[in-house]
């Protein structure tokens, strides 16, 4: 699966690392402590699909690590020349208070978090973070899916998804910090050949069919070419992965997923390498799921900006383009010069770029305790779960599937500033490892979807047109 990666880092302290993790394989099992006392044991969907790995997004990157303390903008750019932002400088850059003041703050929404293992130390960490930036903190409740296997500090790919599961618990609950979060920890398990993404789905089906979780959010993903049978011409690994995303669309629960950390192209099934030609991923690609591209936010101390967001092009780009397993769903006809005949990603975008990454708190690995500043689109779509979760407490229910509503608001975002879509259109570009993407244009384009967003004006709208759906 691609990453949306996140990078481990090799030194502690503050050193650079532009390592990308090695983090494959994602699993499922039974759940506990989930609120409706969700038990059941996976269904074993595992023996149809396929021996394509699911790596976390965040493998997408992280520069910084193991600080004793957050620094400022300025000091960020003297030590690694990267900015570095707070929770409190997305706030205003993203126009959230306006929405605190009004007490829209996720209150009574609940945002569901997948990640392989998890982390030992989630609500410690959590609790940290908070506490340094004077937000309340929140109890994560962690539903177990599966044999998670003991936490070994040692084992690269649990650091990898610790790292990644700490980076999307701390974006969701910086968005919506009064929503409740589950965490669902699943047990890497490769099964005669079978690499986690049946479990991780039958995970997500269970937790929807005990009505558990507004929104879901998935910081991982697979290149569609990975699958078994793409070659010939045969979705049919993918179409049998679906039933979670149908099982949401039928319960009205919001599915988002990472674009990736590719640009317009991604890695190849051994992970270690780029395809030599666009391609895209999957979940993002998935017209049942919402996909969440990546900018680049230019901020001062004082979150305001100081140019307008980018395209995401540093230590990796913003996944985006067209799939080559679905045809254009009717929700993009109104794109259909930009996507073609087949479905296009992102559908929207929030920051991952890592010059301008996000500080975050970890304590999972006991070498490497501390502040530490990631980027990549596992950063964007948990961002993003918690303007969802905003829009439904707005909304007074759950939204869903969101694209009918965003796409209504894009046709008039041209001329109507209440919207709330603010366009990216600087001409930076999703270009990335050899492989030609797209430029972030006027309008909708594969670079950033509909572009970006003004939370006080987008969450109402959203939460209005979501209700005539």
């Amino acid at each position: 699966m691609h990453p949306v990666r996140r990078t481990r880092p090799t030194g502690r302290a503050g050193r650079l690392a532009l390592a990308t993790a090695a983090a494959a394989g994602l699993a499922l099992t039974a759940v506990a402590a989930a609120p409706a006392a969700v038990t059941a044991t996976a269904p074993g969907h595992g023996s149809a699909v396929p021996h394509t790995a699911a790596r976390p997004a965040v493998a997408g990157h992280q520069l910084v690590r193991a600080v004793g303390s957050p620094l400022s903008i300025e000091e960020c750019r003297a030590k690694w020349k990267i900015a570095c932002y707070t929770p409190l400088q997305y706030r205003e850059a993203y126009d959230l208070n306006p929405l605190y003041r009004a007490g829209i703050t996720g209150k009574g929404r609940t945002i569901v978090i997948v990640d392989s293992f998890g982390s030992p130390t989630v609500q410690h960490d959590l609790d940290v973070y908070s506490r340094q930036f004077g937000i309340p903190s929140t109890q994560v409740q962690v539903v177990k899916w599966g044999n998670v296997p003991r936490w070994d500090p040692k084992n690269a790919d649990m650091l990898g998804w610790a790292g990644e599961t700490t980076l999307d618990v701390e974006m969701a609950h910086a968005v919506a910090p009064d929503a409740r979060i589950v965490l669902v920890e699943t047990a890497v398990a490769e099964t005669e050949g079978t690499t986690g993404l049946p479990e991780m789905m039958d995970a997500e089906k269970a937790l929807i069919d005990h009505g558990v979780g507004d929104v879901i959010t998935q910081s991982f993903g697979a290149t569609e070419n990975t699958f078994p049978g793409f070659d010939k011409g045969d979705f049919s690994s993918i179409g049998k992965l679906r039933y979670a995303f149908e099982a949401a669309a039928r319960n009205h629960v919001t599915v988002l997923a990472s674009s990736g950390d590719g640009g317009a192209t991604d890695n190849t099934a051994d992970g270690t390498g780029y395809y030599h030609e666009r391609v895209n991923s999957w979940p993002s690609s998935d017209p049942l799921v919402t996909s969440v591209g990546g900018t680049r936010l230019h901020l001062d101390d004082a979150g305001r900006r100081t140019a307008p967001e980018s395209v995401y092009n540093d230590y990796g780009a913003g996944g985006g383009g067209q799939s080559h397993v679905f045809t254009r769903p009717a929700f993009q006809n109104g794109v259909k010069d930009v996507v073609g005949a087949r479905r296009g990603t992102p559908d929207i975008s929030m920051a991952a770029a890592v010059d301008g990454g996000a500080w975050i708190y970890s304590s999972y690995d006991p070498s490497a305790t501390g502040w530490d500043v990631s980027g990549g689109t596992s950063e964007s779509s948990p961002l993003f779960s918690g303007i969802v979760a905003l829009a439904d407490q707005a909304a007074g229910r759950r939204l869903g599937d969101i694209h009918e509503a965003l796409y209504r608001l894009y046709g008039r975002s041209a001329y109507d500033r209440s919207t709330g879509i603010v366009d990216v259109n600087d001409g930076t570009d999703n270009s990335y490892q050899g492989v030609t993407g797209y430029a972030a244009v006027n309008g909708y384009d594969m670079a950033t979807g509909v572009g970006t967003l003004d939370a006080a004006r987008f969450v109402p709208a959203l939460a209005r047109e979501g209700r005539r759906g």
